[in-house]
């Protein structure tokens, strides 16, 4: 936004001082001049002996010294107020290049204000704390666009290969070629939907509503439940009316995302899925657990990135695309909750989900209740 040029701080500062000073200097002339030459008869004084000045003696040599002394007023306090002013307005000088700085792209420097708390250092450890913020969800934006752009790139090169060997062996099995495309096309598919759905949980563009953390538990247990089948893996649901304030269909990708997770990177047989929705004093909390490998504290926190799993990057299908606990991280996020991952003791991990509850009132309001 372009402004025309005006005033800087520093000299409305200075001006403003050197007016104060001035003002007051003339206060206390005017004081003088009020309270005692006023006093003074302007007819010469009678029956003293010498020289006895009256009111216009003294004003004639009154006048001078007070010009004389607004002068030097006037001139301190342009000096002083300069000063005055540079040294107060210092520690906004440095927030201000480091904001510059941090619009041509450098959003690694820090003000780092030295000195006592006050309103400057309030605002610098702020900055601070914004740039901080901005510069870990710059990296982690360029982290993901090049593993989405690698994720992408990897069906669309798998496919141009069955197009050109297709077109170039005259034996080639049509059906089987529809097969594999259709199969690939659909994990491309698949992968830039998350991604949309990432980006919508990330810009938080959804309409909120009082949602039954508990119903949304039942409903993802149960669309999953052919597959935990198909694997062998037993899940069990214990819940109770746990209403949150936000998006229905969100929230049940979340739930659906985590008991998906819990599922597949489980053990080959015999395995274990608890899900659980319950209310604590100003809390919702959603506990998925499962059985599975042992995993390190390290790998786990790396879990809620994007295109990672227990095992490392993705390489083969049935483990999913990799953004199942990236995009629950991103809900959770966007409904001012926390996800915690914790590794279980003997194998397997521990998703914590804590969403704000809805209370009494809200909860009658939105159902409809007097």
């Amino acid at each position: 936004m372009t402004r025309a040029p005006g005033l800087s701080v520093r000299l409305k500062l200075t001006l403003s001082y050197a007016g104060l000073v001035v003002l007051a200097g003339g206060l206390l002339l005017g004081v003088v001049w009020v309270f005692l030459l006023r006093y003074v008869p302007e007819e010469p004084i009678t029956g003293t002996a010498g020289f006895a000045p009256n009111r216009s003696d003294l004003v004639e040599a009154f006048l001078p010294a007070v010009a004389a002394v607004l002068i030097f007023l006037l001139a301190f306090g342009l000096v002083g107020g300069w000063v005055l002013a540079g040294a107060l307005l210092a520690p906004l000088v440095r927030v201000t290049d480091a904001a510059r700085k941090a619009t041509a792209g450098s959003l690694s420097h820090r003000v780092q204000l030295p000195g006592r708390q006050d309103e400057f250092r309030e605002l610098a450890d702020s900055f601070d704390t914004m740039l901080s913020r901005l510069e870990a969800h710059v990296a982690e934006q360029q982290r993901f666009a090049a593993n989405a752009s690698h994720e992408l790139r990897t069906p669309l090169a798998i496919t141009r290969t069955l197009l050109e060997v297709g077109s170039i062996d005259p034996n080639r099995n049509t059906d089987e070629l529809i097969s594999r495309l259709r199969v690939v096309n659909t994990r491309a598919i698949d992968l830039t939907e998350a991604l949309l759905l990432l980006s919508r949980a990330d810009r938080r563009s959804f309409a909120r509503e009082c949602v039954d953390l508990s119903l949304v538990a039942e409903e993802a247990a149960e669309t999953l439940l052919p597959l935990a089948e198909e694997r062998g893996v037993a899940v069990e649901l214990e819940s109770e009316i746990a209403s949150v304030l936000g998006s229905q269909a969100l929230l049940l990708q979340l739930a659906t995302n985590l008991l998906h997770n819990a599922i597949v990177h489980n053990l080959p047989t015999s395995g274990s899925v608890w899900l659980s929705a319950a209310v604590r004093p100003s809390t919702v909390t959603l506990i998925v657990e499962n059985t599975g490998a042992e995993l390190s504290p390290d790998l786990v926190a790396t879990l809620t990135e994007p295109f990672q799993r227990g095992s490392g990057r993705i390489r083969n299908h049935d483990a999913g695309l990799g953004l199942g606990l990236a995009i629950a991280k991103s809900i959770v996020e966007a409904h001012d909750g926390r996800l915690t991952l914790t590794p279980r003791p003997g194998g397997g991990l521990s998703i914590r989900v804590e969403l704000p509850a809805v209370g009494a009132d809200v909860h009658q309001r939105e159902s409809g209740l007097p």
